[in-house]
């Protein structure tokens, strides 16, 4: 029996040592899962956050050229108009250098046709004769017209007031 129970106990040291080896590969292997996950985990997070700055980034891109869209949209907008502007002005004033043109045509042909000369040329007067000249139109015209001109403005007399 003493044996037996020698034999049973060193299976059992046995069963023993191996039970302790496989808790202590069983501790490594878990070692190496918690190792492993938290890669997986830094890992994943990097991902993550690599994905959200390039779709940041790509947002921002996107947004920088609609920018840039609209204000080249803009700017040749406003230089279209600008342009417009410019040749309506410049239309204008050819028309009117035309029309002035004709004007002056159509006086010369006028003058040309009329039977009516004008005089050759006109004689300058001196100063003093055209002031007194004027001065007498203006004195005729004041006749005609019943006002009478004199060198000194008549005074008003003061309203009579009425006792009652």
């Amino acid at each position: 029996m003493r044996k037996q129970k020698n034999l049973l106990t060193r299976i059992g040291d046995a069963v023993d040592v191996a039970k302790g080896k496989t808790q202590e590969v069983g501790a490594s292997l878990m070692k190496k899962a918690v190792v492993v996950e938290r890669k997986a985990r830094a890992a994943t997070a990097s991902v993550k956050r690599n994905a959200k700055t390039a779709g940041t980034s790509a947002r921002k891109a996107f947004g920088k050229a609609q920018r840039k869209v609209k204000s080249t949209a803009r700017n040749v907008e406003a230089d279209a108009t600008s342009a417009m502007g410019k040749a309506k002005r410049a239309v204008k004033r050819n028309v009117k250098a035309a029309a002035s043109g004709a004007k002056k045509v159509a006086g010369k042909v006028e003058r040309a046709m009329s039977s009516k000369k004008p005089a050759v040329k006109r004689k300058t007067t001196p100063l003093k004769s055209a002031v007194k000249r004027g001065a007498a139109k203006v004195k005729t015209v004041a006749r005609e017209t019943g006002v009478a001109v004199t060198k000194r403005p008549a005074k008003k007399r003061a309203a009579k007031t009425r006792a009652t």
